[in-house]
């Protein structure tokens, strides 16, 4: 007889495979939407978070004390808490994207002397799945990429942020599409809590063949391992935690400024983690980057550590508020050290000596790397000025780093006669020359 969890995983497989099939009805549509619908959309998703305030704050209050009552982490309510000021940054952020140019659906790579145009050209995915940690503003930040890029979405979050993240589908994201002449399916939530639904929505490569994964730790790197085994592709995001190192001739203001911008957040996966001294300026700058510490009310792991060096102290919740200190000697140990005992999210150099910038720079493979500003930046809004997805740490070819509309096509080549009409370039169509579309952005 089938057990408890086989039970669960099927309700949960059924669940997932209803979202995708509703989403994928409407995909087609979007894909061939006008601009100006997708846009009108995205504004009034803006709009709509102002007058459902007071529904979004109610429901995040109770989302709240349910994860207080379960004993949440305090860096985990942060980032689970709505406030107005967030609010209002989310609607800043929707109508920011609204305002950006839609990417140009084909670029010319060649006009070849048999009279035949190569064309690159950008088409959805189809739908996208999306499995999100605790944070009712991701929910809308992917919502608004996946319209942004004409992909249908299945969303699925964390439990302690389904009312708030319920309440936005019904109240902002739905009501918007529909107003806009959109298909409100085309973006689903996932209703169950359950984590079988995680596994579910990452077990179904002919209805969702990418799935974004933001979280961090085991349980996120295991639904990759899970994709990869039912063949989906994965933009997957389970590791952070930022590096800062200290070199020569860096600035003891400037440090002290970066340690405290570096840690206006402990919750975050960009925020500093690893603070690497050089060793001939350890001795010097130690005493008052203790300070800054204390300060902040964070504590230093100094060395001899009974911890990995790269810890990541975000994903412990009794000891989020630590950083790690140690010593390098010389910017490429320390890039060696970021290199080879973290996750390659992000480091910066604090330094003002440019043979030193430079040789870390150069040797340090992360997704991001900084000199004298925070790893704070690696954001698809502080970036680029989008919202992203998440952040793509792969070491392999395809998007990196923070994950955007501009990222969720697929690339198809297209061999048309020269001065033929595609209806590709633009909502209307242009005929195909040599400098149609060119320098559009690529994989």
């Amino acid at each position: 007889m089938p057990s408890v969890e086989d039970d669960r995983k099927a309700v949960a497989g059924r669940q997932v495979r209803a979202c995708a099939a509703r989403a994928a009805k409407g995909a087609a549509a979007l894909a061939s939407a006008p601009d100006a619908d997708v846009d009108a959309a995205l504004r009034g998703m803006a709009r709509r978070l102002a007058g459902a305030r007071s529904a979004l704050l109610a429901a995040n209050d109770r989302d709240l004390e349910a994860a207080v009552a379960a004993g949440l982490s305090p860096g985990s309510q942060d980032r689970l808490r709505l406030t107005n000021d967030r609010l209002e940054s989310m609607a800043a952020q929707l109508r920011s994207l609204a305002d950006i140019p839609h990417e140009l659906r084909d670029r010319v790579i060649e006009e070849r002397p048999d009279g035949l145009t190569l064309l690159e050209r950008r088409r959805p995915v189809g739908v996208v799945g999306a499995n999100f940690e605790a944070r009712p503003n991701v929910t809308l930040d992917i919502a608004s990429q996946f319209l942004k890029s004409r992909n249908a979405g299945v969303l699925r979050t964390g439990s302690a942020a389904l009312r708030s993240s319920r309440m936005l589908m019904s109240e902002v994201i739905g009501p918007a599409l529909c107003a806009a002449g959109l298909d409100p399916d085309v973006i689903q939530l996932v209703p169950d809590a359950d984590r079988a639904a995680a596994y579910a929505l990452v077990s179904e490569p002919g209805l969702i063949p990418l799935v974004i994964l933001r979280g961090s730790g085991e349980s996120t790197r295991d639904l990759g391992r899970t994709a990869a085994r039912h063949g989906v592709r994965t933009l997957a995001h389970a590791d952070g935690g930022g590096v800062l190192y200290v070199g020569p001739a860096a600035d003891e203001e400037a440090v002290h400024r970066l340690i405290t911008d570096s840690l206006d957040r402990l919750g975050v996966c960009n925020r500093l983690n690893l603070l690497l001294i050089d060793q001939s300026w350890y001795d010097r700058f130690l005493p008052g980057i203790l300070r800054v510490l204390e300060h902040a009310d964070v504590t230093a792991s100094l060395p001899p550590h009974p911890h990995a060096r790269g810890y990541e102290w975000s994903l412990d919740p009794a000891r989020s508020a630590t950083v790690t200190i140690d010593a390098a000697n010389g910017p490429l140990h320390a890039a060696r050290i970021a290199n080879e005992e973290t996750s390659q999210l992000a480091a910066a150099v604090a330094t003002r000596d440019p043979a030193v910038a430079t040789q870390f720079i150069d040797a340090y493979a992360g997704t991001g790397v900084f000199w004298n500003s925070t790893t704070r930046l690696l954001d698809g809004f502080e970036l680029l000025g989008l919202p992203e997805t998440g952040i793509n740490i792969d070491r392999g070819p395809g998007p990196r780093g923070p994950v955007t509309f501009r990222d969720l096509y697929l690339r198809q080549f297209l061999v048309v006669p020269t001065g033929a009409n595609t209806g590709g370039v633009g909502e209307g169509g242009i005929p195909v020359h040599p400098e149609a579309g060119r320098g559009a952005p690529g994989l």
